[in-house]
């Protein structure tokens, strides 16, 4: 199974955003620790989805950063990604990890112990867990968890847990300090002018 970075890159496809520049910059600085999660709008289509994985796993070639897609397993077998990511809307973990066979990645989302504690017996690689804080990037997300909603699941299972929701270099200590392995960021590299640089203090604060 390819190995798993403390820093989550996730795709943002919204409009007016470039997630391939965004990954270009991020990727000299960051592959070290780096993973990369492609994840489109709904009414994006599978050829779109498509054509954004298969550019983006070969950005990521060169560097051996590993490279997900969410939702659309589908996609990620046929684009060539080391695997995939599944929410509460998609499909059961049981049957992602049958889809994506034994040696691939595969994250779940969870926000408390109960399901990640299912998600990590039906086959989760790691755990996505938030949002952690609030977040503009993703509608119709539940109440914030905060810290100690990231440490009550990362007590409960044996996973990596990855933080994820309004994550920021100024908040990644809080989120280590309560156990979590890594964080998982979208507008905190795409909505600023120097992503580079955030990656580099998103990584040491990651390291500490």
């Amino acid at each position: 199974m390819p190995s798993l970075g403390r820093l989550h890159l996730i795709t943002d496809t919204r409009p007016g955003r470039d997630p391939l520049a965004v990954l270009r910059a991020v990727l000299p600085v960051a592959h070290a620790e780096l993973v990369v999660q492609v994840r489109v709008e709904d009414t994006a289509t599978d050829r779109q989805a498509y054509d954004l994985t298969r550019r983006v796993v070969g950005l990521c070639a060169p560097y051996q950063v590993t490279c997900l897609v969410n939702d659309r397993l589908h996609v990620a077998l046929a684009a060539g990604a080391a695997g995939g990511h599944v929410g509460a809307d998609d499909l059961p973990v049981v049957a992602a990890r049958q889809v994506l066979g034994p040696a691939a990645v595969l994250g779940a989302t969870a926000r408390e112990p109960g399901t990640a504690v299912a998600a990590v017996h039906a086959g989760a690689s790691y755990l996505g867990v938030g949002p952690c804080h609030a977040t503009t990037t993703k509608d119709g997300l539940p109440p914030a968890i905060g810290a100690a909603g990231v440490r009550a699941v990362v007590e409960a299972v044996g996973v990596p847990v990855i933080a994820i929701g309004g994550v920021t270099a100024q908040r990644v200590p809080a989120l280590r300090a309560a156990g979590a392995y890594g964080v998982a960021v979208v507008g905190a590299l795409s909505d600023v002018a120097d992503p580079a640089r955030v990656a580099a203090e998103l990584i040491r604060g990651l390291s500490c």
